[in-house]
């Protein structure tokens, strides 16, 4: 979900809103996965006095996740909201400064940054470490909502663990959605790869391997209509050449509902400075969280199309807060 988004003000325009109420802060952290709890910690450990804001959904993503097993340091696995926790808490003890509240326009034209939060208050940042995230997209099925967290997932690294043995469902055609699928296929018992059209869009190669693997069945021009069980997934009822004269319903046995149609990096308001890819992704310098207006860094999903997993993201938030504290020395 996102961690922040354009407020809707209705019929108001935005240049009557009141922003007489400004703060002038050295680093302003907007976003409070990972990657913004993370660069908190190594920010306020150097002193540097950062404002957090969570943004929409405080934690983020994974607070959407029921267990983590991969993330290391909690031999017995933890749930999302109690690692999200755990991260504010010590980004806390150190003299973050966290707050709610999520960004609704941002001025990065010169320094410092003017950041507004919830279309009233302007922040003034030295600088800027954007950790955002990007949202995962769904088809907008009711039961996605329903079976969150149980059966629902759209992150097959994450959660594939959970379906040793079983059998799954994953949607989509690209690159993604067979590389879900393969991973998968891996772990569990049955993949049903449900297709929207007679073809993939994923490349030759990718198809190729995914159509040589055994325990991988596609379901092509199948549609997802909704799913079934009893608090958890137990199948899935999918529409057969959708729109067509031998349109029929289908019901398959499956133990999990994978989406793999991508993902929106949560970047729109900063597109007017920063540079992202056609998707949206913010770009960084290689090596780095540095981005084309010096002095704004970026960490976490927003710009990491590839990996999105929570101990890179907060990899990535470590990097943001060194490359923060460095520019903000030099200047």
């Amino acid at each position: 979900m996102a961690l922040f988004e354009k407020m809707d003000l209705g019929s108001t325009d935005n240049s009557s809103v009141d922003k007489s109420e400004t703060e002038k802060v050295k680093v302003l952290i907007i976003g409070s996965g990972p990657a913004g709890y993370t660069a908190a910690i190594y920010a306020a450990r150097a002193n540097l006095s950062p404002v957090l804001y969570e943004g929409m959904q405080p934690g983020g993503q994974l607070t959407t996740t029921t267990e983590v097993e991969n993330y290391p340091g909690y031999p017995d696995g933890i749930t999302g909201p109690e690692m999200m926790e755990d991260l504010k808490k010590q980004a806390m003890r150190f003299g973050t400064d966290v707050r709610f509240g999520y960004a609704t326009e941002a001025d990065l034209s010169e320094r410092p940054f003017k950041i507004t939060v919830d279309g009233n208050k302007v922040i003034e940042a030295e600088s800027l470490i954007i950790a955002t995230g990007a949202t995962a997209k769904y088809l907008g099925l009711e039961d996605e909502q329903k079976y969150a967290g149980s059966g629902v997932s759209a992150c097959a690294t994450c959660d594939g663990f959970f379906y040793r043995g079983k059998v799954v469902g994953v949607v989509g055609g690209g690159d993604t959605a067979c590389e879900e699928a393969m991973y998968l296929a891996g772990l569990a018992k049955k993949v049903y790869l449900i297709v929207r059209r007679d073809e993939l869009r994923a490349s030759k190669v990718m198809q190729q391997r995914l159509l040589d693997t055994e325990n991988i069945e596609v379901l092509w021009k199948h549609q997802a209509k909704g799913l079934t069980g009893d608090g958890v997934v137990e199948g899935a009822v999918l529409y057969k050449n959708k729109g067509e004269a031998n349109e029929e319903e289908v019901k398959i046995d499956i133990d999990g509902f994978f989406l793999a149609i991508g993902h929106s990096p949560n970047s729109d308001i900063f597109k007017d400075y920063i540079d992202t890819d056609e998707v949206g992704y913010i770009n960084t310098i290689p090596g780095t969280s540095k981005t084309n207006v010096e002095g704004v860094f970026a960490c976490g999903d927003v710009m990491d199309n590839q990996y999105r997993q929570a101990v890179t993201a907060a990899g990535s938030g470590c990097k943001a807060a060194i490359d923060a504290e460095r520019f903000l020395s030099e200047n």
